[in-house]
């Protein structure tokens, strides 16, 4: 295991796109930001090499589409909702440990990581790192989340976040000293490291010179409380909850690690965010990273955000674009000067149904129980169709399920009960005693009713309900009528969460490129937002407290298999495990995929550089435009 940390370690030093390394920056003196000179020279800011940590983060540049870069420019961004500014925290990375290209975890801001027995973590800081106000990164701050936040009952009624926790049980925290931290658990826990690198990051840190402010062990609790008042808010607690709230970016008087920091407070249609002047990376002639002085976030109904990216408003866009939009956005490369890029995307599917299994509607819910049924919808879907109008054959056909490239991948489950078949769909239902039909050919339930699926909708773009219409015309055929709903995606949620939708559309799983020793639990219920059994993921999320149990013996494997996973003894094992998930979500069609891989086209600014030409757009582990450390991108005279 001391081989293993070892390993962990060294990983961090592969010349990729980002070597963190714990040294200078390979001795080259360090280069004063430009945009920051004026204010070194008046002494409002230390000069930068007092700026850096002792031994920052030095990127390495491989590959011929990267190169050092120089300082200076705004980079633009198009956003569907004012929340999205969250996605700054997304695409800046910084992580404690973070994923480098090839999907290893690495440490970023830390310096050193050690794992012994995959239970005991001990987390080394960089001296002389700062938070974007200037404040030492210290312990402290590890201290103050554990004791002040996670395990205080006023602002975590619940304890710590789920990661954090071994069989219920939280670790052993320790402060080693003012640059080391200690986390043991009794057991391995192979949740903890993976949240730290996620694309939304579990906090594991808090600016403690800051909150202190707002926390009754450290402030005058009547007086927090007369602000709360003034706020609207019914104690101390919702006070220091609002100031904290690293992910969700909107208080601009947090301190910060990202390379960027947000300076507009909610509510707003334009975010600025500057450049954080102690940021811990530089690269190897001695800048100091990042190279773009600011991102400016617009807000737009997210339907003209193709438009808008089409006349040249944003320099680097994904986000609310889909495969439909290339061929328009490719025939204004030149007029704009932009670069039309599609990079692959590695999810499960790019479109999934989700028959939703604890729908509070009896007379369904039995239907969407009955594996019959589902089979019988996936069979009754011509994927090849929807492949040839939509995607132009570029997609893969199949179910929701691991990718092709990936270790774990067998055929068999892409392919099951899959193929288009109306003969064999229509047998299923006529097996289920669904035989009687109306004047229109459609089959009726068992209550009376015909067969008529809602399926709904988060209503962000026309991609789905165009595929949604392809298969109504072929489930027609079975005898079932389908209707496409598209609703505001937090009420798209809801009415999952609460039974109210009978079928969804999404994505499919995040990571379809998993390893065995990555965890299987997206194919368990143990998420409230899985959207096929919300309420059978909310039974493992609050350890029982709500929620129900899993009604079906398929799903109840699923959960004892996930369980099973977290002490399976080597690598074989939890191969083993994987592959025995894969083949009963395969056979039991929670989730029904359309298609896959389809290309994400990636609209880029012909000045911007260090934007690979081939990417990967994944959420997590990738964080979008993440993985590929926007803070090295820079803009060409």
């Amino acid at each position: 295991m001391r081989e293993f940390a070892k390993r962990f370690r060294l990983a961090g030093f592969v010349a990729l796109l980002v070597a963190f390394a714990s040294h200078g920056a390979a001795g080259a003196p360090y280069v004063e930001t430009p945009s920051l000179a004026d204010r070194v020279a008046s002494g409002a800011l230390p000069a930068v090499e007092r700026r850096l940590p002792a031994r920052p983060s030095v990127v390495a540049f491989a590959g011929d589409d990267l190169a050092p870069g120089r300082h200076g420019g705004e980079l633009r961004l198009l956003m569907g909702r004012a929340k999205d500014v969250r996605l700054m925290v997304v695409y800046g990375y910084a992580r404690l440990v973070g994923y480098d290209r090839v999907y290893r975890l690495v440490p970023d801001i830390l310096e050193d990581l050690e794992v012994e027995e995959g239970r005991i973590f001990t987390l080394r800081l960089r001296p002389g790192h700062r938070w974007s106000d200037g404040h030492p990164f210290t312990a402290e701050d590890f201290r103050y989340y554990w004791e002040d936040i996670a395990t205080n009952e006023s602002l975590a009624p619940f304890g710590p976040p789920r990661a954090y926790l071994v069989e219920g049980e939280p670790p052993h925290f320790e402060v080693l000293d003012a640059h080391t931290v200690r986390y043991t658990w009794a057991r391995p826990n192979p949740f903890f490291l993976p949240a730290l690198a996620g694309a939304r990051p579990e906090p594991l840190y808090a600016p403690a010179h800051y909150l202190r402010a707002f926390h009754a062990r450290y402030a005058d609790e009547t007086a927090l409380n007369r602000l709360a008042k003034e706020e609207g808010k019914r104690n101390w607690a919702p006070v220091h909850t609002n100031r904290f709230r690293p992910y969700k970016n909107t208080n601009p008087d947090l301190p910060s690690l990202q390379p960027w920091v947000n300076t507009t407070a909610p509510p707003s249609q334009r975010f600025v965010s500057v450049r954080n002047p102690y940021f811990h990376r530089v690269d190897t002639n001695g800048r100091q990273l990042p190279y773009i002085d600011r991102v400016v976030v617009n807000i737009a109904d997210g339907k003209l955000v193709p438009a808008k990216t089409g006349a040249g408003e944003s320099d680097l866009q994904a986000r609310h674009l889909t495969f439909n939009d290339y061929t328009f956005l490719k025939q204004g490369e030149a007029r704009n000067a932009k670069r039309v890029r599609l990079w692959e995307t590695t999810r499960g599917a790019h479109v999934a149904l989700y028959p939703n299994l604890n729908v509070e509607d009896a007379g369904w819910r039995a239907l969407l129980r009955d594996v019959r049924f589902r089979r019988a919808l996936s069979l009754a879907i011509d994927r090849h169709e929807i492949n040839q109008v939509i995607y132009f054959g570029l997609a893969t056909e199949g179910n929701d399920t691991v990718h092709a490239k990936g270790p774990l991948y067998e055929e068999d489950y892409r392919t099951r009960w899959a193929r288009f078949d109306l003969d064999a769909a229509n047998a299923l239902l006529d097996e289920m005693g669904l035989v009687e039909r109306d004047d229109a050919g459609i089959r009726r339930m068992p209550d009376g009713r015909p067969l008529e699926i809602i399926v709904e909708t988060a209503g962000e773009d026309t991609e789905q309900t165009d595929v949604l219409e392809l298969i109504g015309w072929t489930w027609k055929e079975a005898g079932i009528k389908l209707f496409s709903k598209p609703l505001q995606r937090e009420v798209f949620r809801n009415r999952i969460a609460s039974g109210q939708t009978v079928i969804s559309v999404w994505g499919g799983l995040e990571n379809g490129l998993p390893l065995p020793d990555m965890s299987p639990r997206d194919l368990a219920p143990t998420r409230h937002d899985q959207y096929q059994w919300p309420r059978w993921g909310q039974f493992y999320e609050t350890a029982g407290e709500s929620g129900e149990a899993p009604a079906l013996a398929p799903a109840r494997e699923l959960a004892e298999l996930n369980r099973r996973w977290l002490s399976a003894p080597d690598t074989d094992a939890r191969r083993a495990i994987w592959e025995r998930m894969l083949r009963i979500r395969a056979d039991n069609a929670f989730s029904i995929g359309i298609v896959s891989g389809v290309p994400q086209p990636v609209v880029v600014d012909a000045r911007l550089r260090n934007v690979p030409a081939q990417g990967i757009y994944n959420w997590d582990p990738g964080a979008h435009f993440g993985i590929y450390r926007p803070d090295t991108f820079w803009f060409e005279d």
